[in-house]
């Protein structure tokens, strides 16, 4: 680049902001972010922006956003300017490290890896890419915030794009950037991003909207000058300071009422009313419902149930003399500069109302969410688990319900009961045995709806703890990693066994007709490519989900082939057992050496009970009870594929059992069921409410037991328990 050319960017893009740095940064500070400049202009000489400015007028943009927008310091603003050289230039970390230190040099690389985040219409973010941004964003915060408005800025430039490119990044920027806007608290900059994207995604609805509000500029002005005419006059005598400030919502705002929640729009018009202190805010209420006639349902008080990303206001919606609703916020200067630019005030406003202790717990509040996320990305179970997780923690809206105490609890919408238990305590949830909703019987999968009381009944037994089903159940990353840190601490035999089927039954279904040292050969090359020694360190950790079998497949499938496996449909039973052994699920079947045996859900056998198999075409087989309904109706159907087979159980196994019991109405017996399997040393899987009429209340009991017998004698147990009407086998 000429020496020209580099005075004719200065001056165009530098020498406007020159000013205002001076204004919040020392003489050092100053000549550090110049330098910045001047190596992002040097590195990024004759590129271009598809609007066709040189592409040095994009980090400047990004950095006068954090600057102007956000207040952020000196670091922060120089990797804005940098955050495209290592990328797109070839700057080395070892380069932004020398000239303006460490700290810049991680924050200009965490930035540069967001940058892989891609989006498929399918709905699949890449999941390491996911990791790679979750974790940038826990090294230091400021890395979202720079890549916050480097999106910002794109938005505003969007209509340069190809139209296809427009979509995709308008799409985007809905699905990840905008709730995470939301999450950090910045309103201001989630209304923007979503406004822009809203208009890009659907132009027409947009049309719409402002046809349905149809008010010219200057109207709406009036409106406004005469709302706050009104409050003034009102509040003349108030006895504090306040300020009113009034808008027209946003367009994103309007849209997700209109044809996302199709609601009406009450409140196009929003008037903010801001004080200084906590009770100026309830007086101030009090005046405006003096003033303006208020709407019912139509009130919510967030300063004293603050949301999940920490905002705090109060909201009523009102009726004008011309008959014309619209919205009032009232808050405090304190959370005015919260909830405008949210986790980035920490930044912005070193010195505030209220003490630095307050504002720092605020800070972790904030940032709490992503911490959990972090755990979940180690977490989760696969790539769709992770997704849903993520999507969950994002959520825009919340969900407020109390203790039995009068407790605020705030949970993300779609919630279950299950979250709210581990939200109180790990040991409330651990020890759940079910929970009732404003006093009555509720199922623990139940979601949560704003407003109620919940109540979670808990076992003293010992040994009690949740139930596997529950991780399908629960929404929240806290509640299913304290869920998965039980089952690992608790439960090593059990993740054993668990660990051991899925396992064998992945094996078994890849290559049905493997040997015994076949099998033995790849469970060993399995377990030493992931690190350990012995082999039920690895089936526990498949058992508690520290592995994902779904990871294993793609080398599974490279181990099985080379013993060449047969096309599971051309499987066909022996005539009379050439070889007769036990597989790892305790039965003989005739004809197979070493299958995999699976249990049939629609009977769940246990030892003691007549079984019978049936060669699936998935592979292995699925041993029933011979008076299951399924026998009966097939077994005439493909005589072939049924073969005989028989228990050969050892000491200490346990298999799966499901019991109905039927209770008298309202009978509340969840404590009395759940302490006899507890004193009958069983393992309880989960004690559901299937079903409440005038008849009485329906419950499933999943336990494992040993025996026929030991089944037997736990339901004529059930069965004497007062209030019991019924129990039996399923």
């Amino acid at each position: 680049m000429s020496d020209e050319s580099r005075t004719v960017e200065y001056e165009t893009y530098f020498a406007p902001i020159k000013a205002e740095l001076e204004a919040v940064f020392t003489p050092a500070e100053c000549k550090k972010v110049e330098q910045a400049f001047e190596l992002a202009s040097a590195s990024h000489a004759g590129q271009k922006r598809s609007s066709g400015e040189p592409y040095i007028s994009h980090p400047v943009a990004v950095a006068r956003i954090l600057l102007e927008d956000l207040g952020m310091d000196c670091e922060t603003i120089c990797a804005a300017l940098l955050h495209d050289v290592m990328e797109d230039c070839g700057v080395s970390r070892k380069t932004i490290t020398e000239k303006f230190g460490k700290v810049v040099a991680d924050l200009v690389d965490g930035v540069s890896k967001l940058g892989n985040i891609k989006y498929t219409s399918k709905d699949e973010l890449q999941s390491e890419n996911i990791r790679k941004m979750l974790l940038a964003m826990s090294h230091d915060i400021r890395v979202m915030l720079i890549k916050l408005a480097d999106r910002l800025h794109n938005m505003r430039t969007l209509k340069y794009r190809p139209e296809e490119k427009q979509r995709d990044t308008a799409l985007e920027t809905m699905e990840i950037y905008a709730p995470i806007a939301h999450r950090l608290g910045m309103h201001a900059l989630k209304n923007e991003l979503e406004d822009h994207a809203i208009r890009c995604l659907d132009p027409i609805g947009c049309g719409e909207i402002e046809a349905k509000i149809a008010m010219d500029t200057r109207e709406q002005s009036d409106f406004l000058d005469s709302i706050k005419q009104q409050i003034s006059e009102s509040f003349k005598d108030c006895g504090f300071d306040y300020r009113v400030d009034g808008r027209v919502k946003s367009m994103c705002g309007i849209y997700r009422k209109i044809f996302i929640e199709n609601r009406d729009i009450y409140d196009t018009f929003a008037v903010r009313i801001i004080v200084n202190a906590i009770n100026e805010c309830y007086m101030a209420l009090g005046i405006i419902h003096d003033t303006f006639k208020p709407i019912p349902d139509r009130f919510k008080d967030f300063i004293s149930l603050p949301k999940n990303n920490g905002y705090r206001s109060i909201h009523t919606t009102v009726i004008s003399n011309r008959g014309i609703p619209f919205e009032v916020q009232i808050r405090t200067f304190e959370m005015h500069q919260e909830a405008e630019y949210g986790i980035a005030a920490h930044w912005k406003y070193k010195v505030g109302i209220e003490d630095k202790d307050a504002k720092n717990a605020r800070f972790e509040q904030r940032v709490k969410w992503l911490r959990e996320m972090l755990e979940a990305k180690d977490e989760a179970d696969g790539e769709e688990d992770l997704r849903n997780s993520i999507k969950a923690e994002l959520t825009d809206d919340d969900v407020f319900v109390f203790t039995p105490k009068g407790e605020v609890r705030v949970l993300p919408w779609g919630a279950t009961i299950i979250d709210f238990a581990y939200a109180i305590h790990s040991a409330v949830g651990n020890r759940m045995v079910g929970a009732k909703v404003n006093g009555k019987i509720t199922p623990i999968d139940s979601q949560l709806t704003s407003g109620t009381v919940i109540e979670i009944l808990t076992t003293s037994a010992q040994g009690h703890g949740p139930s596997r089903d529950w991780l399908k159940a629960a929404k929240t990353s806290e509640a299913r990693n304290k869920i998965r840190q039980w089952f690992k601490r608790e439960r090593r035999d059990e993740n054993i066994t668990a660990g051991r089927d899925d396992f064998e039954r992945e094996v078994r279904r890849i290559n049905p007709r493997l040997t015994s040292e076949q099998y033995q050969s790849i469970l060993a090359d399995t377990a030493r490519r992931n690190h350990f020694l012995h082999e039920e360190d690895f089936f526990a950790s498949i058992g508690y989900g520290g592995i994902l079998i779904s990871k294993l497949l793609p080398k599974l499938r490279e181990d099985c082939a080379r013993y060449n496996a047969p096309d599971v449909d051309t499987i066909k039973p022996a005539a009379p057992p050439a070889k007769v052994t036990h597989s790892n699920g305790g039965v003989i079947v005739e004809g197979f050496d070493n299958c995999l045996v699976k249990f049939a859900k629609c009977c769940n056998p246990v030892p003691g009970d007549d079984i019978i198999g049936f060669v699936t075409r998935g592979g292995g087989v699925a041993v029933h009870r011979r008076n299951c309904n399924n026998v009966i109706k097939n077994i005439d159907k493909e005589p072939g594929r049924w073969l005989h087979s028989s228990w050969a159980t050892k000491e200490g196994e346990v298999y799966k059992a499901v019991l109905s019991l039927m209770t008298m109405p309202n009978a509340n017996l969840f404590n009395t069921i759940s302490q006899l399997l507890a004193s009958e040393n069983l393992f309880t899987e989960g004690i559901l409410l299937t079903g409440k009429s005038d008849k009485g209340d329906e419950y499933e009991v999943v336990v494992r037991v040993g025996s026929n017998q030991q089944l037997r004698g736990l339901v004529s147990k059930l069965s004497t328990i007062p209030g019991v009407l019924w129990a039996k086998r399923i």
